[in-house]
């Protein structure tokens, strides 16, 4: 059974420059019908100058092909990937943040930085792009929620906001979502809070508890909702609306609405008749660019091949969801929609976070003591010819669409690829818990006989046991236990023997007695400067509060991240493993994935930021 004290796996249980291949080149299964793309390796693009460590906007997109892969790694420029630098190489200490660093420098500037008493060195290597896309979930409505408080959260997606109407217009029953509808001519809408949603492919089920009367009643899958025009999402977005007539007649119209006034973008076609109570329909949207093509099919039979389809350039991005409306004249009331899934199967922020540059992030095996030697010279100088995965391809591999590894050594386990955060609980939440053995389906060893875990009959050492609902799941410190311990060899302790630098299991202690340096360091209020922050540096936020008022810090540091560097837009962005993304991320579902203030207003990680530490 695996130890603390030997982390990792041996050199034959991976490849690890396989793995990195596996990375680099991991482009999403599947395509948009109008969109396909080939899994061709990135242009070249000009090496970075900028400092190893520091980092800006990239100097190109992503490439296309790989928009799914977590990290792209420059295939070309004039990196050889043979030993490399030949040259002479020359130090100089400098302070930064009140801590002594060693730059390396070559011919063309610093190479390498090594921080005193910390173990982390970052390098200069082949710039790479790390982004990330929206993760496929489906919404099956699984939860149980009290009465009249809405929809909740869904699997992935982020959170249900409800939009006209009562609160008593809208519930979950029965693992359906429920919209009241009371009063005619007046819309109720439940949007998902993602903003960013370009091109995409989702299908809804729907169902009405009768036909109506009086005047027709609707659903309506709604996209590229947009929050930011006059209005808001409700008033301007496209539908693929599914109309009941009184006669019983099923109708398919794609409709988009501008600053509140409606039109057909194809006039409605009808799909059924003889609809009753409770049946099922499907609506399934196709948006790529300004290609929009929707159709509709009762349920237990074929989807057709054939298409109602538009071009409209109006909405590039914006929210999904359901709008349900019972039309002007409509009699009876109220009548009950329901919305049993909506399954999104490929979307695509329109501008997906890009942070690129040449930093690379590696561990010394002992922290660094101030002192230059010819063994550290021979290692910088190797770690620059290096393309196996650093602590930054690591963090990339576990985000959404990371490429699967396992390993030998851990019995075929897998070590690496994308990660949830943790099964779900009744309520749709998601609980703290999983570490990386979890996510490996693995019991592990942490030899001391005092740490607070199950003892192993025969050794006492304390025994973390594998659960099956944990496993592919990793929370935020155990997300960084997997980068910096598993992968990256830092020594792992469960709930004792903190200190000597050793990696506890909690976010809490990890931020109390991690190992490595503090870089930054603010008690109850967020940092007043970033000054000092460097890539691969370790996050710590006082995120949430107590039961009774999660909005409120409480002073106790609950979340943690590793900073990836400064994004498109000049931003610091960290990597961490969160419930509304359900899982690690570097994106803004649920919270934007950023360290600097951007507004006046509440932001949450820039708010609740307390501590940095270099490992």
């Amino acid at each position: 059974m695996p130890t603390a004290s030997s982390p990792t796996p041996s050199s034959g249980a991976f490849s690890r420059r396989s793995a990195l291949a596996a990375l680099a080149g991991a482009a999403a299964a599947g395509t948009l019908a109008q969109a396909p793309r080939a899994a061709a390796a990135p242009a070249a693009v000009p090496a970075a100058t900028t400092s190893t460590g520091s980092s800006t906007g990239p100097a190109a997109p992503v490439p296309d092909p790989l928009r799914r892969a977590p990290v792209v790694i420059d295939g070309g420029g004039t990196w050889p990937f043979t030993p490399h630098p030949a040259g002479t190489l020359t130090t100089r200490t400098v302070t930064s943040g009140g801590l002594a660093l060693t730059e390396v420098l070559d011919s063309e500037g610093v190479l390498a930085t090594l921080t005193k008493d910390a173990k982390t060195v970052t390098v200069r290597g082949p710039r790479r792009w790390f982004t990330e896309q929206k993760k496929d979930f489906t919404d099956e409505f699984h939860r149980d929620l009290p009465d009249n408080t809405g929809w909740g959260s869904s699997p992935g997606g982020g959170k249900w906001d409800m939009v006209n109407g009562q609160s008593t217009d809208y519930d979950i029953d029965n693992e359906r979502g429920v919209v009241k509808l009371t009063t005619d001519n007046s819309a109720r809408y439940g949007l998902l809070l993602d903003d960013e949603i370009g091109d995409l492919d989702v299908t809804a089920r729907f169902s009405f508890a009768r036909v109506p009367t009086g005047a027709p009643c609707s659903l309506a899958l709604v996209f590229t909702a947009d929050p930011e025009r006059t209005g808001g999402a409700v008033n301007n977005h496209y539908r693929a609306r599914l109309i009941l007539t009184t006669a019983g007649q099923v109708q398919l119209v794609l409709e988009k609405e501008v600053d509140d006034q409606s039109s057909e973008l194809r006039s409605p076609t009808q799909v059924g008749t003889g609809y009753q109570a409770y049946e099922h329909w499907y609506v399934r949207v196709v948006k790529a660019g300004p290609h929009i093509r929707a159709h509709a099919w009762k349920k237990d039979t074929p989807e057709p091949p054939t298409w109602v389809e538009a071009h409209d350039t109006t909405f590039a991005k914006g929210r999904i969801g359901i709008r349900a409306l019972a039309s002007a004249g409509s009699t009876g009331l109220p009548l009950n929609a329901y919305v049993y899934d909506i399954a999104v199967t490929e979307a695509y922020w329109a501008e997906p976070p890009v942070v690129s540059h040449d930093t690379w992030v590696r561990l010394l095996p002992a922290k660094f003591d101030g002192q230059w030697t010819p063994e550290l010279e021979q290692r910088i100088r190797a770690w620059a010819a290096d393309t196996s995965p650093d602590a930054l391809a690591y963090a990339s591999a576990l985000r959404a669409f990371g490429t699967p590894v396992t390993s030998a050594a851990q019995g075929g386990a897998q070590v690496l690829g994308e990660s949830g955060y943790s099964p779900r609980l009744p309520d749709g939440t998601r609980r703290v818990g999983a570490d990386f053995n979890h996510y490996m389906g693995l019991p592990w060893d942490y030899p001391a006989p005092d740490e607070d875990a199950k003892a192993a009959p025969t050794t006492g050492a304390a025994v973390d046991p594998d659960d099956p609902d944990w496993k592919r799941n990793l929370d935020c410190s155990g997300y960084v236990r997997m980068v910096y311990g598993y992968h990256m060899g830092i020594p792992m302790v469960h709930s004792n023997n903190f200190g000597n630098g050793n990696l506890p299991r909690t976010s809490a202690d990890q931020n109390k007695w991690g190992p490595g340096v503090t870089v930054i360091d603010s008690v109850d209020v967020r940092p007043s400067s970033l000054a000092g922050l460097r890539i691969g540096d370790v996050v710590f936020f006082d995120a949430t509060g107590s039961k009774d008022d999660p909005e409120t810090p409480d002073g106790k540091v609950d979340h943690t991240g590793i900073y990836m560097g400064r994004d498109q837009h000049g931003d610091h962005r960290f990597a961490s493993s969160r419930r509304t993304p359900n899982g690690p991320t570097m994106a803004d579902l649920g919270a934007t994935s950023i360290l600097n203030k951007k507004t006046s207003g509440k932001e949450l990680y820039p708010d609740s930021l307390r501590r940095v530490r270099r490992f």
